[in-house]
């Protein structure tokens, strides 16, 4: 019976069983797609990752990331749970075996669909991503999306676009002037799809000022175009799209950002992500962070 160690960790919680659930496998080198993908629908949370192995590539650990449906080149909280598993259960357990001290910081690089995403360890459990320079896509009607959230049109925030936005993942940027209205949103997958039919694949980011913990600066919410997840607890791709927007029109009033997001408390998930990022000669600095915590591991049968 061959196996290959696996591992879940809540990303972006404060504690365990809150944020958003990941699963990460190793050894995954010479496992066939269709096998990883088949692994994903199993384990059915939003994303489950495989490293490739425990040596490094060009400088970087490759990483492939699938949802329960299919591969996609970038993920927030899957890069930085793999980054934690592989700065836990490899790089310091290689220390160790050669009787180095174990340290409390550093960067660890992964290969990705969108390149390398270098990763940095703040403390035990705290990591930050670099993500990629924003990309700026279509402004969409307002109307056809307040259609789409189930809300009226006189909600959304008349001053800021509605726009795609992407670091390596997509996103529909929706600026609301409450968080009543944010709560109120209720995805109608079939106007959803409909839309995405005859526009471009992405999901959809709503948010506000008002918050629901007062030390937060920033309440989220992410409707994604998978009908098996139409919510997701905390998305750190689609918050590096957001601070890439926040920045271009001048949403927090400054070209250097560092703020609080909550997300993921329509679905019992609350989650806590960490923004740093600024805008300087046209050129964009993005860094989404937050706590990564150990829920279990195990080893997964293969064949």
């Amino acid at each position: 019976m061959n196996t290959i160690p696996y591992y879940i960790v809540d990303v972006f919680g404060e504690k365990r069983y809150a944020g958003n659930q990941l699963a990460v496998f190793r050894h995954a080198s010479n496992l066939p797609q269709e096998l990883l993908q088949t692994i994903a629908k199993e384990i059915n949370f939003a994303e489950t990752t495989f490293i490739g192995s425990d040596e490094q590539v060009d400088g970087g650990y490759n990483v492939r990331i699938f949802t329960p449906d299919t591969e996609v080149p970038f993920a927030g909280h899957p890069t930085l749970g793999t980054a934690y598993i592989i700065r836990q259960e490899i790089e310091q357990k290689r220390k160790q075996g050669l009787g180095l001290a174990a340290d409390s910081g550093g960067t660890i690089t992964l290969n990705l669909g969108v390149g390398q995403i270098p990763v940095t360890v703040a403390d035990q459990q705290e990591l930050w991503m670099k993500q990629k320079p924003p990309q700026f896509g279509r402004t969409v009607d307002p109307a056809v999306i307040a259609g789409i959230l189930g809300i009226n049109a006189a909600e959304l925030d008349p001053d800021f676009p509605v726009q795609e936005v992407s670091t390596g993942l997509a996103s529909i940027i929706v600026p609301l002037r409450s968080l009543e209205a944010v709560n109120a949103c209720r995805l109608n997958h079939a106007a959803f799809e409909a839309f995405l039919a005859t526009a471009f694949r992405a999901n959809i980011l709503v948010f506000c000022k008002e918050t629901v913990q007062a030390d937060n600066n920033l309440h989220v919410r992410v409707f994604c175009e998978d009908s098996g997840f139409p919510e997701d607890a905390a998305t750190g791709s689609a918050n590096g799209n957001l601070a890439g927007y926040l920045l271009k029109y001048d949403y927090l009033g400054a070209s250097e950002l560092r703020y609080r997001v909550e997300q993921g408390y329509k679905i019992g998930r609350p989650s806590l992500i960490h923004v740093k990022a600024s805008l300087k000669d046209s050129s964009y600095d993005i860094n989404v962070g937050g706590q990564v915590h150990p829920v279990a591991r195990g080893e997964w049968i293969i064949d």
